[in-house]
């Protein structure tokens, strides 16, 4: 039976997260629902990570075993044909080998947290950015950003439903970047803890709008209790960029 790598984009906006749920539409639900349409028969669809209700993907990784053999640029397009109107696009397959796992194999995940720095509503990008309308100070935030780096208990941006079994991860990239009224924030690692970005970045933007201080962000991480978190980012600015093995 071969097993097929996946490469795919998704708007999150209309979906309760990756993982499937019984009475909610999911991107994983939608992706199944499209293989058993072309096998006749189900297979499960692993990704590389679950993101959240509303997290976007330019290029989530999953790998399901099927039964019947395909050429992969044709299992491509008839994932794509069955997956309309889903806001969900493969855009590459390959036969990999048995013991490739989209979500084990991983090395390094990377994500983009987009903010919209601006007092004027969203229009093109409404559940593509959080819009801040108070003045934000990056460089101050990249500066406390990097006291994050490295091997922590990360207890306090961690969900309280999170199923981790350990709190600790080794941060390798925060980087917090201003182009005009687009601040980006750019973070890496093998594996995060649930809502860990969207909690990294609601607390850097205490930072930016001067409520708290680099000493602050770092004494949060200390206390090591989601009491000290800041604000929880929400969603729509979050996105899955790339996914290495």
């Amino acid at each position: 039976m071969p097993r097929y790598k996946l490469i795919i984009e998704y708007d999150g906006t209309p979906f309760s997260g990756w993982q499937i749920q019984d009475n909610a539409p999911t991107v994983q639900g939608a992706l199944e629902a499209a293989v058993l349409a072309i096998c006749g028969e189900p297979a499960r669809v692993h990704g590389s990570g679950r993101t959240d209700a509303g997290v976007h993907a330019l290029a989530q990784v999953a790998h399901c075993d099927i039964a019947k053999t395909f050429p992969p640029g044709r299992l491509r397009d008839g994932l794509n044909a069955h997956l309309r109107p889903h806001p969900i696009g493969v855009l590459n397959a390959e036969v990999v080998a048995d013991d490739f796992e989209a979500r084990f194999s991983a090395r390094k995940r990377h994500y983009r947290y987009r903010i919209t720095n601006h007092r004027a509503n969203l229009a093109l990008d409404i559940k593509r950015s959080w819009r801040v309308p108070r003045h934000l100070d990056a460089d101050a935030m990249h500066a406390a950003a990097q006291r994050l780096l490295g091997k922590h208990d990360f207890t306090t941006f961690r969900d309280t439903e999170c199923q981790a079994k350990s709190p600790e991860k080794t941060l390798d990239q925060l980087d917090v970047v201003r182009d005009g009224d687009e601040i980006t924030i750019l973070t890496s690692a093998r594996s995060f803890l649930h809502s860990q970005v969207r909690s990294m970045v609601g607390s850097l933007v205490w930072v930016g709008e001067g409520r708290w201080s680099a000493d602050d962000l770092a004494g949060a991480l200390a206390a090591r209790t989601r009491a000290a978190c800041g604000p929880v980012a929400p969603p729509d600015g979050l996105y899955l960029v790339r996914v290495e093995y």
